[in-house]
């Protein structure tokens, strides 16, 4: 295509385009000209990112951008391709067209630009439910991930984006929560609709309740998009429900039990739910004890972790075996001698529990220091 044709087109696609948006475009033709590829990029992410130009974006990508594509950054195609997918007809074709890109940008240096490619190719096998498929491209992008020191942020935050939706999909919920935090890392989350935001923290809380390998819900509990669900009185007890197993509140848990059952994947998980309730309970206890007086009979945490007593001796070893405590059990007399603790995020409660323990280890010096001071006046004075 001469430069009369894309002259041509561009005049044609201005006169389809919004009245807002047909300077930029009549810009294009100046910059395309004058050969001045960096500033046409950026005029053309500012039209690809205006939701009027939807409809103008596939064929803009096909006729005009794809006669420069060598001459611009990489990594900003793949990015101005993404827009132009999501008018193709269905996933079958924007499949296709998404591979044509990454085989395009599969150069030596532009590995970072395939990277993107194959990681959106990957999201499209996700949709079209093909999980093996998706693997595979996400395992190559991994790789090739390895090797740099040093990428953009957007191909982390597509990378994390779509493992995290792989293992949704596969029902991991320990890795989708992993991933899914690394990807809010790599995001402003005030990007994101207010419903993105929603679904994201439901999706975390629940995965983190569910999961066999999460027992320590700190980083979503201070992450910011858990006020997410502080907006919606309908999402409220599932924030309520995080904090009452991170300080092991077995009441509170009692009270939103009903909303556990009426929750499906909640409600099928309720006897793995209860027992992680009765270990924070437990590393709850332990948490409240001074370090020099944490060696507790069963009885003690049975009538803590309202726990039967013939099954004390299981939760102390599932406990140990976790990591969430460390210590010793004396069998024969039925001890647990608890040295160590999994630290933890603390609430306003378990924050003044510490300053009155803090307080109280005061007091014990300054009664050993007078102590000391009274015993030895002799000595002081020789």
């Amino acid at each position: 295509m001469n430069v009369d044709t894309i002259s041509d087109f561009l005049a044609d696609q201005r006169d389809q385009a919004p009245e807002d948006l047909q300077p930029l475009v009549l810009e294009f033709e100046t910059l395309w000209e004058r050969k001045l590829w960096h500033q046409l990029t950026n005029q053309l992410i500012e039209f690809f990112n205006n939701p009027g130009s939807a409809p103008q974006r596939l064929q803009f990508y096909k006729v005009f951008i794809l006669k420069f594509a060598d001459k611009i950054n990489q990594l900003k195609l793949v990015d101005l391709a993404l827009k132009a997918a999501t008018q193709c007809r269905d996933n079958q074709e924007r499949l296709t067209f998404m591979e044509a890109v990454a085989k395009k940008v599969d150069h030596e240096d532009s590995q970072d630009a395939l990277v993107f490619a194959t990681i959106a190719v990957a999201r499209v096998k996700l949709d079209l439910v093909d999980l093996d498929g998706a693997r595979k491209d996400l395992d190559r992008a991994e790789r090739v991930l390895d090797g740099f020191d040093s990428v953009e942020t957007i191909v982390h935050a597509a990378f994390y984006g779509a493992n995290a939706d792989y293992y949704q999909a596969k029902m991991d919920f320990g890795s989708y929560y992993r991933n899914a935090l690394l990807y809010l890392a790599c995001i402003d989350i005030k990007s994101l609709s207010a419903a993105e935001r929603r679904n994201r923290a439901y999706d975390l809380s629940v995965a983190a309740l569910v999961s066999t390998s999460i027992y320590n819900f700190g980083e979503l509990l201070l992450h910011p998009i858990l006020d997410a669900l502080a907006d919606r009185e309908e999402d409220q007890w599932l924030r309520d429900l995080l904090f009452a197993f991170n300080r092991g509140d077995l009441a509170a848990y009692d009270v939103l039990a009903g909303h556990i059952e009426s929750t499906p994947l909640l409600a099928k998980h309720s006897r793995q739910l209860r027992e992680k309730i009765y270990l924070a309970s437990l590393t709850e206890a332990v948490f409240r004890r001074p370090p020099h007086d944490r060696a507790m009979t069963f009885d003690t945490i049975a009538a803590t972790t309202k726990v039967r007593p013939d099954e004390i001796e299981h939760l102390i070893m599932k406990a140990l075996s976790l990591g969430l405590l460390r210590g010793t059990i004396d069998q024969v007399d039925e001890v647990a001698h608890i040295n160590w603790v999994q630290p933890k995020v603390l609430d306003m409660k378990q924050i003044e529990n510490m300053r009155q323990r803090l307080k109280d280890w005061d007091s014990s010096v300054n009664q050993l220091g007078n102590w000391i001071e009274n015993a030895g006046q002799d000595v002081w004075a020789a």
